[in-house]
This record gives structure tokens, C-alpha cells and sequence, in this order.
């Protein structure tokens, strides 16, 4: 192999492998969000809920030295900050935009004060505890795909897990059926026996628990380390990664992979050089992402004909 075929080797290797590492985080909050939606509603405060969830993962990783539960408190932090936004969709009957949008602006409040409260004049480690990647024997050491496939964090593989599984469940399951007619036709639901305000307030709590999740994702497996620009609109991505994937966990998965393409290709180029200015790079994914939700890819989506609609029992 000659010098410019190691590098494009390299390259590929390289852009690939990010790719992957960078869909990650946004899947996971895609996959809760999917769940939302499919109920009838739209949980813009996930943006928010990741920044808790790094936070909070960051916090008991920092003070602990423990992964798993770091990565469980963000979980559980992502719930019970959805209970609150659950309770201003469902039973306040609130614009779940307007009540999305001024969750985040608290979260970002929040996560500032609490970081600085708990840390104080501490000197911030230049790393906690992370999820490594891992290396599996044989399939590892395979050209190209080796590294790219099978050296990722647990994680990853993890997150692959649950969009098959989060895909059984609302196809495949009596809740999953109830979940998307609380979102297609809650009267008809209502009717059938079915608790809508329940299904709703599942259905958040759900994005909540996998937003959290996505925040401790992105700290434990990727930055290992807390600021409040963490999560830099990866919440208002995964939104469009749930329309890109017509509200489907596995068609997300593909739209998150073409995400992370586009992210991880915006850094592969400027590591390696190019005249390209560089915020049109940093934009790439974004102006991706734009695209597919106007439906230029895979015509226009159709969303489920009840959400952001509020329910009031009859």
C-alpha cells in the first residue's frame, strides 16, 4: 500500500469510526423522543434533559469514580425532570413548544448553578471515569472494519440494542398499540379503555429517561469532562432525527448514522486539511438534518395526526 492509499485507508478508518461514536448520544434521545411523539407529544425540553443528564453523570462520576451509576443517575434525573414537563403537557395542558423551550432555558440555569455550587474552587480533573472502547478478538483486528464496527464503547452496541428493542415495543406490543393510538386517535383510544393522560405521561417520562441517558452517553463515553455547551443543539437534532425516521427507531438509527457522517466528516476534514472554510463544516450536519425535515429525502413525512394536540376527557 502506497503512502496516498494508507492515507485515504486512514481516513475512511477514521471518519467512519467517528461517525459512529458521534450517532450515538443523539440515537439514544431519538429512540426516547419516537416514544413521545408516537403519544401525541412533542418533548422539545430534551435538549435540556441531556444537559442535566451529563451533568448529573459527570457529578457522581467525578465524586464516585463509578460509571454505571453515574450513568444511572442521569437516567433517573431525565425522569424526574420529565415529570415535570409531563405534567405541563398532559395535565396543565400547556403548548408543549413554549413549555419545551422554557425548560430548556431552566435546565441551562440549573446545570450552571448546580456545577458551580458543587465544585466550587475545586480543580476540575482533567478527566473522570469513562466507558472505553472495546476491543473484540478476531472481528476487531479486520481491515477497515474491524476498528470501525467492533471498537466502539458498550454504549454503542447498547444503544443498537434498544432501537430494536424500542422498535418490538411499539409495533409489536399492547402497550406500543395503545402508546400510537393515544397519538393517532385519542378519542377512539379513550374509548377503548385505553388512559391516554397515562400513555402520555409515559410516553415523556420514556424521552426523559433516554435523554438522560444521551447526557451521560456524552460524557462517560465521549468528552469526559462537564461544560454548559455540551450539548450544542444535539436535542434539536434528535428531533429531526425522529421526523427523518418517519417515527421509526430503526429508520432513526439510519437517520442518526447519516448524522453522525456528517458530524464526524466536518471533523475528519479539518484534521486532515482542507480549503473549505471551516463553518461551513461546522454547519454540514445541521444544514443535513435541515434538508430531511423539509423532505427533500424520502418525500414528506406524515407525523402522527394527534400530537402536540391536547386531550381533555370527555
Amino acid at each position: 500500500m502506497n503512502g496516498p492509499q494508507f492515507a485515504m485507508t486512514a481516513f475512511v478508518v477514521t471518519w467512519l469510526t467517528a461517525s459512529l461514536r458521534l450517532a450515538g448520544p443523539v440515537l439514544l434521545a431519538a429512540l426516547g423522543e419516537t416514544f413521545a411523539e408516537q403519544s401525541g407529544v412533542l418533548n422539545i425540553g430534551i435538549e435540556g434533559t441531556i444537559l442535566l443528564g451529563a451533568l448529573t453523570s459527570f457529578l457522581v462520576s467525578f465524586y464516585t469514580g463509578m460509571i454505571w451509576p453515574s450513568l444511572l443517575a442521569a437516567l433517573l434525573v431525565g425522569i424526574a425532570a420529565n415529570m415535570i414537563l409531563a405534567w405541563m403537557y398532559v395535565t396543565v395542558r400547556a403548548s408543549q413548544v413554549v413549555a419545551g423551550l422554557v425548560f430548556n432555558v431552566l435546565a441551562l440555569g440549573v446545570a450552571s448553578a448546580v456545577y458551580r455550587k458543587a465544585l466550587g474552587n475545586s480543580a476540575v480533573p482533567e478527566s473522570i471515569a469513562m466507558f472505553q472502547p472495546l476491543h473484540i478478538p478476531f472481528l476487531g483486528n479486520l481491515p477497515v472494519i474491524g476498528p470501525v464496527l467492533f471498537g466502539q464503547t458498550i454504549l454503542f452496541y447498547l444503544t443498537i440494542a434498544l432501537a430494536f428493542v424500542a422498535h418490538f415495543v411499539l409495533f409489536r406490543t399492547n402497550f406500543g398499540l395503545a402508546l400510537r393510538a393515544s397519538g393517532e386517535n385519542p378519542a377512539a383510544a379513550d374509548s377503548a379503555g385505553i388512559s391516554v393522560y397515562r400513555m402520555r405521561y409515559a410516553g415523556t417520562l420514556i424521552s426523559g429517561a433516554a435523554a438522560g441517558m444521551a447526557g451521560g452517553y456524552l460524557v462517560l463515553a465521549q468528552v469526559g469532562l462537564f461544560r454548559e455547551s455540551i450539548v450544542s443543539g444535539q436535542g434539536f437534532i434528535a428531533l429531526g432525527i425522529v421526523i427523518f425516521g418517519r417515527w421509526n427507531p430503526l429508520k432513526a438509527t439510519v437517520a442518526a448514522m447519516v448524522f453522525g457522517a456528517c458530524d464526524a466528516l466536518q471533523l475528519s476534514l479539518q484534521i486532515f486539511g482542507t480549503h473549505v472554510p471551516p463553518q461551513l463544516l461546522l454547519a454540514l450536519p445541521y444544514i443535513v438534518t435541515i434538508l430531511a425535515i423539509s423532505g427533500l429525502f424520502g418525500g414528506k413525512a406524515v407525523q402522527p395526526a394527534a400530537l402536540m394536540a391536547p386531550y381533555i376527557k370527555d
